[in-house]
């Protein structure tokens, strides 16, 4: 046993130890609530995911939608009403058909009067050639609201029809009507499922009636401060937001608040057996704490800040927002967190307190000094076993299907969706989505002549005529967002510019899908290596070595290639998915490089901490002691929080949030576990070349020098 020397009363650095701060920095979080808090609920009405915003300004399929809507008409929603009978059409049933469309053609006029001679083009309603369907196409002023709120009334307005015969509306406005009622309300779904979570995480964490509210005010205050800060962006820098980057930022914020609370109050709980005084022990847990808190933040930050040299809107817009949230996240849980435990003491850990003693008892080992024995027994088996897990993981990159079609989107397949499919069955000649061709006026015959002499085009119809500019509607022969059609948009595309004079450009759906695929595999090569160089940067200066930063950003990248390959065969083989969403593979990478690096930097700044006192191999056992079971707690918190993203109905978020939460498993359970370790003690003091913390003769296992007989000897 030895007496604790440290002073009880009194915190080194006086006046931070003062009974008034703790309510000074509560009283000044009341008045920051009191201004943020009714300014993120605002959040979502700058939220956006029109191409116009997220496309690059420079995109063919941005110049498009930008002048389609400064066009008459041009905002309007398309809307495709399909009709078909197993049986065969009957007369009652094109009866009812073109009754459908007069009462809905009447219900929505056009705010734009057509042209005298698009008056008297004929039946609007439209025959297959099989004689088991027919369709119409209904265009609706977005003056009547946006498709979400259009597409309900729209089918409903036609259910009185014949008996055995089905209906199904799709088209493009269909098909953003069903995405945004997928996303409507994601925002407060996202933050009260989340909540739920972390919520029953902290229980049974901390297994106390009350301790786990305090993390959870603190970082639901950092939520709300972030989303009025984001709001606050938006308005001052129009940075752009869409639904999904909202969402993120509600899983960012908790995930890495909450991690951020486990490595406090792992530290707060080790001073309190120390320091009799709440006060002076807060304030050595977060000298002990806060560099690895405040570095691991600054990684994240640097990190997402790379993404503002992408070209795709909403992916560089997720710099900021994401920054935004883990600065609130640090920001509170350094000083709202700390306080709230302060003011409430020792209590608060009921009915597992920490007492204070000046007699140190030397515990008996943990599964974690365990672990680290039998990792130093078995450095290379270690190693090369996790290695091999990894290995294995990876193959299943090998799986990867290919980039995920819109219409595979959902979870559960709308009618819009269906409705692509019945079209295509009935027209397939129109079962694609439709090209949008702007061309000036005096070159309309010979663009058109271009375009229908293309491969892969089933028809072209000129349009209207407005503004200095001519429309012509372009239906592929292949289905939407597959390789073949996007292979016919580029071919349109060159073939109209060949066009001298026309200014001819290619937009429309699929088209801006194209472009924001080609846009992401163009960023990905630039922020992939950005993100890499800056978090090595970082590690670099936090650890002051080189060796060190290059081997653990090697097992963050062996990391990741382990759960993109685990993820694509869960979602090919087990969940059936059509493919991956072009956004994921660069969200996953930054999500989980950056926080993979989170642990590296507990883990390891702790290390280094010890290894001052203790060596290399010691430091590091004594380092996985300690922060073993925090990190694998943070692990399972921040996996949970990201698998939140799993019960939405939308491929894109499961595929994130499964990805994201595997490799934060992974990462946490396996690499920071076991991985790390072992490659630290091969290595030895050569890993924190060429600073050197330790001693200068490293001493072989089973000796101990008299230095290290003034320390508790670690159990083996």
């Amino acid at each position: 046993m030895a007496v604790n020397s440290a002073p009880s009363g009194k915190a080194p650095g006086g006046r931070l130890a003062g009974r008034w701060v703790p309510w000074l920095v509560i009283g000044l979080w009341v008045a920051l609530s009191v201004f943020m808090v009714p300014l993120s609920g605002l959040l979502s009405s700058v939220t956006t995911d029109s191409a116009a915003d997220t496309l690059p300004a420079n995109a063919e399929s941005t110049k498009v939608a930008v002048l389609e809507d400064s066009l008459p008409g041009g905002e309007d929603n398309t809307f495709v009403f399909v009709y078909h009978r197993a049986g065969g059409i009957t007369a009652a049933d094109r009866a009812s058909v073109e009754r459908h469309y007069d009462t809905l053609a009447k219900r929505y006029p056009p705010k734009v009067a057509a042209p005298a001679e698009e008056d008297d083009e004929g039946p609007q309603t439209r025959p297959s050639t099989d004689g088991k369907a027919m369709m119409f196409t209904l265009d609706v002023s977005a003056t009547y609201g946006a498709p979400e709120a259009i597409v309900g009334p729209l089918r409903d307005a036609a259910k009185d029809r014949p008996a055995g015969l089905d209906l199904d509306v799709t088209g493009p406005a269909a098909i953003d009507g069903d995405m945004d009622a997928v996303f409507d309300g994601i925002d407060l779904q996202v933050f009260l499922t989340t909540v739920i979570v972390v919520t029953l995480l902290l229980i049974f964490t901390y297994r106390s009636p009350v301790l786990w509210l305090i993390p959870l005010v603190a970082v639901g205050a950092a939520a709300l401060t972030s989303m009025a800060t984001v709001y606050l962006l938006v308005k001052g820098f129009g940075i752009v937001v869409n639904d999904q980057n909202s969402a993120l930022l509600t899983i960012l914020v908790f995930g890495v608040g909450t991690d951020y609370a486990l490595l406090l109050i792992a530290r707060y709980r080790e001073a309190l057996h120390h320091h009799e005084n709440v006060r002076v022990a807060m304030v050595h847990a977060l000298r002990g704490a806060a560099p690895a808190i405040i570095a691991s933040a600054a990684t994240v930050i640097a990190g997402l800040f790379c993404l503002l040299v992408a070209d795709l809107n909403s992916t560089s817009g997720l710099g900021p927002i994401g920054a935004a949230g883990i600065l609130c996240a640090l920001v509170a849980m350094l000083t709202l967190f700390p306080a709230l435990l302060v003011v409430l003491g020792r209590r608060i850990f009921w009915p597992a307190i920490p007492r204070f003693s000046t007699v140190v008892v030397e515990e008996k080992p943990g599964l974690w000094v365990r672990l680290g024995a039998a990792i130093s027994r078995r450095r290379w088996v270690a190693t090369l076993s996790s290695l091999a897990v990894l290995g294995i993981l990876a193959i299943g990159l090998a799986g990867n299907t290919g980039a995920l079609r819109e219409q595979d989107q959902f979870v559960s397949a709308p009618e819009s969706v269906t409705g692509f499919t019945v079209l295509r069955q009935h027209f397939p000649e129109l079962g694609g989505q439709p090209m949008t061709v702007f061309t000036r006026p005096a070159y309309q015959e010979k663009v058109l002549a271009v375009v229908k002499g293309t491969r892969g085009v089933a028809e072209a119809m000129p349009g209207q005529t407005s503004g200095g500019w001519v429309d012509i509607s372009v239906f592929p022969t292949d289905a939407p967002d597959t390789v073949a059609e996007y292979d016919t948009i580029k071919r349109v595309r060159t073939a109209v510019h060949a066009v001298n004079g026309a200014e001819a450009i290619v937009g429309g759906p699929s088209a801006e899908n194209l472009d924001t695929e080609e846009t992401t595999t163009r960023d990905e090569k630039l922020v992939i290596p950005l993100v890499l160089a800056v978090v090595l940067l970082v590690l670099g200066l936090l650890l002051r070595a080189i060796v060190a930063p290059l081997i653990l950003m090697a097992t963050v990248i062996v990391s990741f290639a382990a759960a993109f390959g685990g993820s694509v065969f869960v979602f090919d083989t087990i969940l059936g998915f059509k493919g991956i969403d072009y956004s994921v593979p660069l969200l996953a990478f930054l999500f989980l490089v950056a926080l993979g690096v989170d642990y590296n930097i507990f883990l390891v700044s702790r290390a280094r901490e010890e290894t001052v006192r203790l060596g290399t191999r010691r430091g590091m056992l004594k380092a996985l002691s300690a922060t073993g079971g925090v990190i694998t707690s943070a692990g399972l918190v921040l996996a949970a929080t990201f698998a939140v993203l799993a019960t939405l109905p939308l491929v894109m978020l499961i595929e994130v949030g499964f990805l994201v939460a595997f490799g934060v498993l992974l990462d946490a359970l396996l690499v920071r576990s076991i991985l790390v370790p072992a490659l630290t003690l091969l290595i030895g003091r050569r890993m924190w070349w060429p600073s050197r913390p330790s001693r200068p003769v490293e001493l072989p296992d089973g000796e101990r020098s008299l230095v290290d007989d003034k320390e508790p000897a670690l159990q083996r």
